[in-house]
This record gives C-alpha cells, structure tokens and sequence, in this order.
C-alpha cells in the first residue's frame, strides 16, 4: 500500500509545498497569542476543507488549540505537533521564505510547520486511497510546546488516553531517523538566604549566600552522570549588590534529564535533599520534572518497526536514534500510550538562522506516515 501512498504524495506535491509556504508565512511566536491564533485559523480552515471536524480549545495566555477529527468518532489514532514557534515577529524579514539547492528555508518551517503539512497530506492520501472503518484520525496542534506545553499538556494527555497509538511529528534526527527515546526534562531553583554585613568592617557578622550557592553547586554537580544519561547544567546564576558587601541573597537555575523514570525520581529525591552547608545560611529547592523521559519501550518499538516496513516497502531504510531533548511525546509515552516521535521533515537549524526542510524527501516521509496510518487503522 505505501508505493501507492508515495504516488499521491508525490502527486500532490505543489499542494504541500504552497500549504508550507503559507504556514511559515504567518509568524507565531509562542508569546504573542494573536500571531498564533492567526496561524490557527489559517490550520483550521485548510483542516476543515479536508472534511475534519475542528474544534477550537480557546485559552488565555496562549494561543488556542485545534483539535481536528477525520472518521469515525470511535477508537483513534493520535497525531500531535506544535504550531507555535521560537521566532519573533519581523523574522520572516531576516529570514525570508526561499528554496535553494533542495532546501525550503524560512523560520518555523522545519520545527514545525513543515510537519503539521506532512501530517496533512498523509490524511489526505489515507483517506482518499484507502479510508478505514472504525478508526479514526485525530490531528491536536498546540501552541506552547516551545515553552513548556503548560496550558495545552492536559489536552494532550486527554486525547492520547483515548488513542490506540500517538504519532508525533517533530523533526526527524539528522540522519533522517525517528525517535524512540527522548530524555525526560526537569528545572530547578536554587535560592540562597545569607546575612549581610560590610566585608571589610564586620564580615564575621555575614553570611555569604554566592559562598554557600558555590558549595550547593559544587554538590548538585556530583549527580551528573553522563554515562547513565544524567545531565545536570547549572545555567543561570545570580546574587550579591556590591563587592564590598557580603551577599545575603543568591539564586541558580538547574537543568536537569535522564534517560529513564527511576533516574528522574532519584534526581528529584537528590535535588531536595540539598541542605545548607554554611551556619547561618538557608537554602530552598524548587522546581521539579516538567516533561517525563520517552522510554523506549515494548509499544514504541512495535511502532517503529511498522514504520520501518513502510519505509522498506519505498525503498527507504528508515533508522532509530534518541535525543536529549524533549517534546510532547515524552508526556504520552509516559501514560503507557504507544508514540513514536520525529516522524516529520528532514532538514536541519531548528531554532537557528539556517532554519530549513529537505524537499524532495516530503513525499516520501508523508507516504511512510500515511503507511503507518493504514496499518495502525486496520489492526
């Protein structure tokens, strides 16, 4: 069936570029909820001429969210991606939409416009050459992945309890590979309270928070192990006033991930467990796991090696890899809900001025997620 999928997407290439094109042409910048909500609009009303059921899930401090429907309202198949982006309006001016040497350009379109329309084309292709009974295709578009996915992860949860299997189209690896592992994600906050004093006068009498901040980095430090895929990352520091002050006030900002759940629970339980190491000095932890780490398990390999067959059956040898980075796979995959992740377009400069998709690999990505599509319909 995928050599036949491959021929409509092929077919259908002109339309899939200008629905690119007319995507990245409209800026969505996470923070600006009319610019996404404008993107939005354009999304539902190209979905709606496919013959999906939309429905907007209005929001307050982010853009609103799609929920498009194609089928039967029974048991589904979960597609998710992003429409928001990490650029700012005026961007599109320093980084105009053009095609070169095979390369479509233009901010947002690789991260992840570009994938939205692939996960267009292949609906299309599935519901026009082979449409299944009984199962149906939901596609969810949100707006704040960039940022956390804090209004829109409840919805996704939502909708993934509901579905057979969750396909997320994020951005293939470099080599073109999907993702069957993502680590999980988590941030905290370190805040010093010292004692301050004059440093050259009575600094007996003070208590340096930077000194004691220095010590609890030093200790968060000790965690990492980058062997068993922990990586901790003390990435924003700041406290003090003056230089002939003693501090009494510090913070730092920790990027944590791991690989797996039992480490995410072990880093947690290390974080809080952190206790000031100064007389005098008072130390609070906050923060925690914001995305689970995507394990590769039993249901994502099931997943993967369907879509590989598809992609064998192209010609295409289609690869596995992890990342360290997450997306909202990582929240649907920790429900137990089958998701393979990356399954959108080849390029390369997410969130970088060379910012781009590889054209002529659309159709054949678009004909394996339509593949993947038919077979998960029909089990």
């Amino acid at each position: 069936m995928t050599p036949r999928l491959l021929d409509y997407c092929r077919t259908h290439h002109d339309w899939l570029i200008e629905l690119i094109h007319a995507l990245v042409r409209i800026e969505s910048p996470t923070d600006d909820k009319a610019a996404v909500d404008r993107c939005g609009a354009l999304l539902a009303e190209r979905l709606r001429q496919m013959g999906a059921a939309v429905t907007t899930v209005p929001q307050t401090t982010a853009g609103d969210h799609l929920v498009a429907r194609f089928g039967t309202s029974g048991r589904q198949v979960l597609i998710v991606g992003h429409f928001d982006t990490v650029w700012p309006i005026g961007q599109l001016a320093k980084m105009p939409i053009r095609e070169e040497e095979g390369r479509l350009h233009g901010p947002g379109t690789l991260d992840m416009k570009a994938g939205i329309a692939l996960g267009m084309l292949a609906t299309r292709a599935l519901f026009e050459l082979a449409p299944p009974d009984g199962v149906g295709v939901t596609m969810l578009w949100s707006t704040d992945e960039e940022t956390g996915s804090e209004t829109s992860r409840a919805l996704i949860e939502h909708e993934a309890r509901q579905s057979d299997a969750v396909l997320v189209l994020e951005p293939a690896m470099a080599n073109g590979a999907v993702k069957t592992a993502r680590k999980g994600i988590g941030q905290y906050e370190l805040t010093v309270h010292g004692v301050s004093a004059h440093a050259g006068v009575d600094p007996r009498k003070g208590v340096n928070a930077i000194r004691e901040l220095a010590l609890q980095i030093l200790a968060v430090d000790a965690i990492r192990d980058l062997d068993r895929g922990i990586s901790v990352n003390v990435g924003v520091v700041s406290g003090g006033s003056r230089s002939n002050v003693v501090p009494d006030f510090a913070t730092a900002t920790v990027d944590v991930r791991s690989e797996t759940l039992a480490d995410a629970e072990a880093i947690d339980r290390a974080m809080r467990a952190l206790t000031a190491q100064m007389p005098g000095a008072r130390l609070d932890v906050t923060g925690g796991f914001n995305r689970p780490p995507m394990e590769r398990s039993p249901g994502v390999v099931r997943l993967f090696e369907i879509a590989r067959a598809c992609g064998a059956e192209i010609g295409l040898d289609l690869l596995e890899g992890a990342t360290g980075g997450g997306s909202d796979g990582n929240f649907t995959a920790a429900l137990g809900v089958p998701t393979l992740d990356g399954l959108g377009a080849t390029g390369d400069g997410a969130h970088a001025l060379h910012e781009h998709v590889k054209v002529a690999e659309l159709p054949q990505r678009a004909a394996v997620l339509a593949g993947l599509l038919h077979r998960l319909t029909r089990e």
